[in-house]
């Protein structure tokens, strides 16, 4: 069994609808694409980038419950809602989910720091 590099605090579940491995992962490629984009710029002519297009299709990948539920949680990170607004958030991001969110996501600077800290702030700790 793989373990998770992320766990609760023993409050509760840190979130419902998305494993907290699938989010580890999506920032972990938000981390590379980001490194990436800011150290080479692209021209408009260049082949999709690959980290681009692995971050994109992880986003896709999941379900659009999960996909708002990404959404909220860079949405707590970045600091538009507090911990306790969290289902507010959840609401929110359903209620404005569309086919564009990985685009919406990848095009957040920060994206990474922001899912990291919101899942911080939503108890879930890095072991």
């Amino acid at each position: 069994m793989i373990c998770s590099p992320w766990t609760n605090n023993g409050h509760g579940e840190v979130m419902t609808s998305i494993n907290l491995e699938n989010v580890r992962f999506i920032i972990d490629k938000a981390h590379e694409f980001q490194m990436l984009d800011s150290e080479t710029a692209q021209d408009a002519g260049e082949e999709p980038d690959p980290a681009y297009a692995e971050l994109k299709a992880a986003i896709n990948d999941l379900e659009p419950d999960q996909q708002a539920s990404l959404v909220g949680l860079m949405w707590l990170g970045r600091g538009d809602y507090a911990a306790e607004d969290w289902q507010r958030a959840l609401k929110d991001a359903r209620d404005g989910w569309n086919t564009r969110t990985a685009e919406y996501l990848i095009q957040t600077p920060l994206l990474a720091d922001y899912l990291t800290e919101g899942l911080e702030q939503l108890g879930a700790r890095r072991e």
